[in-house]
């Protein structure tokens, strides 16, 4: 009867398995990098849902506030697009976690070479893996962990892209204001070398003045080369983070500033609360105490089910069950627990250290703040004295009571303490965005 019915059935099955199958296509890589869809950017970023975010009006040729810089680099951000399918990967481990095992299907033909049996000998067995129904759970608990550490890990990072962003912008802002001055500074100090040049050819100074004089205009050259180095790769850096061509050119609308008191225990206390990295540390935690209890688990006998049928060469009909298992007399699994309890001990050592870090990093970050407040309001205290300096040697100049080169001086000193106005409140501005990234949440949350 079993033979024939295989002939007939044979094909159905393996049709009806087939159905369920998936098919292969192949998925060639890009030789050249994509350029954004401006329009999708700007249709995603008005529905944007991130809670330190504000659904955004892109448009590139506008000036663009501290908020839509966060908004594209989250969207448009390449590695940040890397990492949402990395989360796609772990989804689909979840799904692959929840599947029940397939059973296993034998079938055997023996034919007679000598004998006086009349018949083939057939065997067939079908099994199932009791197994892997037994650690079905916490291989669940393990992936369901796992994807949480992984979508965890990707809002940690569309954070800190956002800040960084936030932190390119404040490099620009203010090293656009010190060049400004800078640069003044350059035409006069190249002024000034000029008219000393031309007064040592007629011998009205001495040689060693007009080296007093080249050597600050190279300084002065000096510090406005550097000031544009930074600000040109503050800007291409800003660019890769919005996941923009190089060519891009931006313009930014003035920050708003906010200087809230700072207590370090109270942000180091938000930080614990709130940031995504720790909360990931923890999911992979959790992760580890699932993979420790399954080897636990795989300790025990591992059992197979089969039912086995079987028609032997005198025509005698057999069926059956068989037990497989494994004994637990020598490995019992013990290398797989030292590895998997090994493991989650230095989980444990490294979620243990990462507090420490962002403890040590919030007081620092405040202090810097605190250091850099008090020597920006020192500046402002001497900027009132220079500033009336200044008029009043330029007023003396054009009268004729002093001379040019003294003026100069004077203006000169009130444009450096206004760049170091300028340095002190980029200072403050990069640790403010320092301390949100390390607290997890805006500074607007700390209250």
């Amino acid at each position: 009867m079993l033979q024939s019915l295989a002939p007939r059935s044979g094909p159905a099955l393996a049709l009806l398995l087939l159905a369920g199958c998936a098919s292969y296509t192949p998925r060639p890589l890009a030789t050249t990098p994509s350029d954004s869809d401006i329009a999708a950017l700007s249709r995603d970023a008005a529905t944007i849902d991130r809670p330190y975010l504000k659904p955004a009006n892109v448009d590139l040729a506008a000036p663009l506030d501290d908020n839509a810089l966060a908004v594209i680099a989250v969207l448009n951000n390449p590695d940040l697009k890397a990492m949402r399918t990395k989360a796609g990967v772990a989804d689909a481990q979840v799904f692959s976690a929840r599947l029940l095992p397939d059973p296993t299907f034998s079938l055997g033909l023996g034919g007679i070479l000598s004998g006086p049996d009349p018949f083939s000998e057939i065997a067939s067995g079908l099994g199932l893996d009791l197994n892997a129904l037994r650690t079905g759970k916490v291989r669940r608990q393990a992936a369901e962990a796992q994807a949480k550490q992984v979508r965890l890990d990707l809002a940690w990072a569309e954070w800190q892209t956002a800040g960084q962003a936030r932190l390119q912008a404040v490099r620009i802002r203010r090293l656009q204001g010190a060049i400004d001055l800078l640069r003044i500074d350059d035409a006069e100090a190249q002024s000034l070398l000029a008219r000393n040049l031309r007064a040592a050819a007629r011998g009205d100074v001495a040689s060693t003045s007009v080296e007093a004089v080249r050597t600050d205009a190279v300084a002065t050259a000096d510090k406005l080369r550097t000031a544009e180095h930074d600000l040109d790769a503050a800007r291409l850096e800003l660019v890769k983070l919005l996941g923009l061509p190089p060519e891009t050119q931006l313009r930014l609308a003035p920050s708003v500033d906010d200087a809230p008191a700072l207590d370090p225990a109270r942000l180091t206390q938000i930080a614990l609360n709130n940031r995504l990295d720790l909360q990931a540390l923890r999911a992979g935690y959790d992760a580890q105490e699932a993979a420790v209890h399954k080897a636990i688990l795989d300790q025990f006998p591992s059992l197979a089910l089969n039912l086995n049928f079987t028609r032997d060469t005198g025509g005698n009909n057999i069926l059956g069950p068989t037990v497989d298992f494994t004994l637990p007399v020598w490995n019992r699994n013990r290398g797989g627990i030292a590895v998997e309890r090994a493991t989650r001990e230095q989980l444990k050592a490294e979620y243990d250290a990462r507090l420490f870090q962002t403890r040590a990093d919030i007081a620092a970050a405040a202090s810097a703040v605190s250091l850099a407040r008090r020597q920006r309001d020192a500046v402002r205290a001497q900027l009132p004295e220079l500033d009336r300096l200044a008029r009043v040697s330029r007023a003396a100049a054009a009268r004729g009571d002093v001379s040019r080169a003294t003026a100069e001086t004077a203006e000169g000193a009130l444009r450096d303490k206004r760049v170091e106005l300028a340095t002190a409140d980029q200072t403050i501005d990069e640790a403010m965005i320092a301390l949100e990234l390390l607290t997890g949440v805006p500074r607007e949350d700390w209250k």
